[in-house]
C-alpha cells in the first residue's frame, strides 16, 4: 500500500513536470497572450519556436493601435535577451522588411504562397519583436484620420507607449536585456526611442526601468547634409558618373543645411547635374545595392500566370522578394494566422504606406547629438553599413561617426581594419570609446541582412552579446 502511495505521487509529480514543460513550449504559458498566439503561418515549415502577433492599443481614445509580430529566438529563449526592429521609411512595414525579406524566421517561397526558412535568422541569437510604426504603416491603424499627419516625436511616444503595454502582455520580458536595431530612416526612430526610454529611466526610482543593453543602426539616416552628398560620391567612386560630372556636383553643390522641404541652396547647375546623374544611372539599377539585378515585375507576373515556381536571382539573392512577400501577406489566411486587419482596413497591405503625411521636416534633423545622449548613458551604439548601397552610402556614415567621436573625445580603442567570417573578410570596422562602433559588410546592400544574411548574423550575434568582431587574420586555406 505505502508503495503504491509513492507511485501515486511520483505519478502526480510527472504529471505535473508535463505540465510545467507544456505551460513553457505550448500555449499555455502564463503571462503570454494565449489568443496572439500563431499556431501556424499558411505553407510554413515546421519550426520549434513560437510565434506570436496582434495588436497593442497606444491611445484607447483615439482608436490608435500597432501591429506587431513576435517570434521567440530559437533555441533557448528564456535565456537569449529582446531584439526590437523597426524598418524605416519613414512609412515603411518592419513586418514586410525585417520580418518577412531581411533577418526573421522564414522568407517568402518564389510563387508567394507559401515560406520556406532563413537559416541566418536573428532569431538565432535573440528574441525578435517586430511592429509596424506609425500608424498608417501595414496593419497599424487609427480611427483618427489626423494621425496619420504624424512626425518623430509622435513616432517615438507611441512606441514607448506600446512597448511597456507589450511588456504587459509579455511580463517575462520585463527584465530581459532590451536591443533596439533598425536601418534607413530608423536612423531617427531608433536613436530616438532609445532617447525617450532612456528619460523615462531617470525619472523611475524604484519602479519598473527598461533593460536597455545597446541599439544597432544599418545604413541609417543620420544628418542630411553629409549622406546626401555621399551619395554622388558612391556614384563616381563606383564609375556610375563620369569625373566631369562629378567634379561639377562636388564644385557647384553647396550641401550645407540641405533639406528635403527646401532646395534655396541649390544652384541651377547643381541641380541640372544631379539630375543628369539620375538619367545616366537609370531606372534599371537597383539604388539599394548597385551589384544587385533589378526584378521586373511584369516577367515575375508572367512566369506566375505560367505557374513556374524558381525565384530571380542574382548573386545567390532573390530580386524579386518583395514582390513575393507583398503576395504572400495579402492573402486572407496569412492575415488571419496572424490576427491582423482586425478593422477590415479600406486599402489593402502594402510594403510603405501611401497613406502618412509624415513631417518633411524632420528628415532634416541631426542626429548626432542624440546619440552622444545615448553614449554618453553608457549605452552602446554600432553603425553598420552594407556597402553596396548608393542611397545612405557607408562613406557619410563613416564620417560621421569619427565626427561624433571626436565631439566625445574618446580614442580609438580598435583600429580601423578588416573584420572576418568563415575565413573572408566579412567588411571593415572601427571601435571608439569602448562604446561606439563603425562597421562596413562587405557585398551587402542598403538592406543588409537581405543580401549578406550569414555576414549580417555574425554582426548581430557580437553586438548582442557583447564581442568584438574577430579582426584575427584567419589561417591560409589547406591545399589539397
Amino acid at each position: 500500500m505505502a508503495g503504491g502511495k509513492w507511485r501515486l505521487v511520483e505519478v502526480a509529480v510527472m504529471v505535473m513536470a508535463v505540465q510545467w514543460w507544456w505551460g513553457y513550449n505550448g500555449n499555455l504559458v502564463e503571462g503570454f497572450p494565449e489568443e496572439d498566439l500563431v499556431t501556424k503561418l499558411p505553407r510554413q515549415p515546421k519550426v520549434a519556436f513560437r510565434q506570436f502577433a496582434g495588436y497593442v492599443d497606444v491611445d484607447v481614445k483615439a482608436g490608435r493601435s500597432l501591429f506587431y509580430y513576435f517570434v521567440e529566438a530559437e533555441n533557448q529563449p528564456h535565456s537569449k535577451p529582446l531584439t526590437l526592429w523597426l524598418n524605416g521609411g519613414p512609412g515603411c512595414s518592419s513586418i514586410g522588411g525585417g520580418a518577412f525579406t531581411e533577418l526573421g524566421p522564414f522568407y517568402p517561397t518564389g510563387d508567394g504562397r507559401g515560406l520556406r526558412k532563413n537559416s541566418k535568422s536573428w532569431n538565432k541569437a535573440s528574441n525578435l519583436l517586430f511592429v509596424e510604426s506609425p500608424a498608417g504603416v501595414g496593419w497599424s491603424y487609427s480611427n483618427t484620420s489626423s494621425d496619420y499627419n504624424t512626425d518623430d516625436a509622435t513616432t517615438a511616444k507611441d512606441m514607448l507607449v506600446f512597448m511597456l503595454r507589450w511588456f504587459k502582455k509579455f511580463p517575462e520580458f520585463k527584465t530581459r536585456q532590451l536591443f533596439l536595431s533598425g536601418e534607413s530612416y530608423a536612423g531617427h526612430y531608433v536613436p530616438q526611442l532609445a532617447d525617450i526610454i532612456l528619460q523615462y529611466n531617470a525619472r523611475r526610482s524604484n519602479e519598473f526601468k527598461f533593460n536597455l543593453k545597446g541599439i544597432a543602426i544599418g545604413n541609417p539616416l543620420l544628418k542630411l547634409d553629409r549622406d546626401v552628398p555621399a551619395t554622388y560620391e558612391f556614384f563616381w567612386s563606383h564609375g556610375m558618373i563620369s569625373d566631369e560630372l562629378g567634379l561639377t556636383i562636388m564644385n557647384q553643390c553647396d550641401f550645407e543645411d540641405y533639406s528635403f522641404s527646401s532646395s534655396h541652396n541649390i544652384s541651377k547647375s547643381c541641380e541640372a547635374a544631379m539630375s543628369e546623374a539620375g538619367t545616366i544611372i537609370t531606372r534599371f539599377v537597383n539604388y539599394y545595392d548597385v551589384l544587385l539585378d533589378v526584378c521586373y515585375p511584369s516577367l515575375f507576373e508572367q512566369e506566375l500566370r505560367l505557374k513556374k515556381m524558381g525565384t530571380k536571382m542574382s548573386v545567390g539573392v532573390d530580386v524579386c522578394i518583395s514582390y513575393e512577400e507583398q503576395l504572400y501577406l495579402t492573402l486572407p489566411e496569412v492575415q488571419k494566422a496572424l490576427h491582423a486587419n482586425r478593422t477590415q482596413l479600406t486599402y489593402p497591405w502594402s510594403m510603405c504606406s501611401g497613406l502618412l503625411n509624415y513631417n518633411n521636416t524632420d528628415g532634416n534633423t541631426n542626429i548626432l547629438p542624440i546619440l552622444k545622449r545615448i553614449v554618453k548613458s553608457k549605452i552602446p551604439v554600432w553603425v553598420f553599413s552594407g556597402d553596396e548601397d548608393s542611397v545612405i552610402p557607408l562613406l557619410g556614415s563613416r564620417t560621421l561617426i569619427r565626427e561624433l567621436a571626436d565631439d566625445l573625445n574618446f580614442n580609438t580603442t580598435v583600429p580601423y581594419g578588416a573584420w572576418f567570417h568563415k575565413g573572408q573578410v566579412g567588411g571593415w570596422a572601427i571601435e571608439y570609446g569602448n562604446l561606439l562602433t563603425f562597421a562596413t559588410v562587405r557585398g551587402a546592400a542598403h538592406m543588409v541582412p537581405y543580401a549578406q544574411p550569414s555576414r549580417a548574423l555574425h554582426l548581430f550575434t557580437s553586438f548582442v552579446l557583447g564581442r568584438r568582431l574577430p579582426n584575427k587574420t584567419p589561417p591560409p586555406p589547406i591545399e589539397d
